[in-house]
């Protein structure tokens, strides 16, 4: 773990504590799960989920077309016009 320093708002900090209190977690938890969100809500992905998602993707849909291998980027060009 890395330590730093955070300012935060009276409001803030007491509405914190209080809530680490009601789940008895330490108040650098709820810091780092509140961290954790905004990092999931703002749709960084990091390269090793990346790779996942490509891989798990791969072959999984069908073009149509026989020669899209040798060919892929006509076909590209062509569904980019549409």
């Amino acid at each position: 773990m890395i330590r730093t320093q955070v300012q935060l708002s009276e409001s803030q900090m007491q509405k914190l504590k209080d809530l680490a209190r009601r789940r008895g977690v330490p108040l650098a938890a709820l810091i780092r799960e509140g961290a954790d969100h905004v990092i999931r809500s703002s749709g960084i992905v990091d390269e090793g989920e990346r790779r996942r998602r490509a891989l798990a993707a791969a072959g999984r849909f069908h073009s149509g077309h026989r020669d899209l291998a040798a060919a892929h980027d006509r076909h590209l060009a062509e569904a980019m016009k549409e």
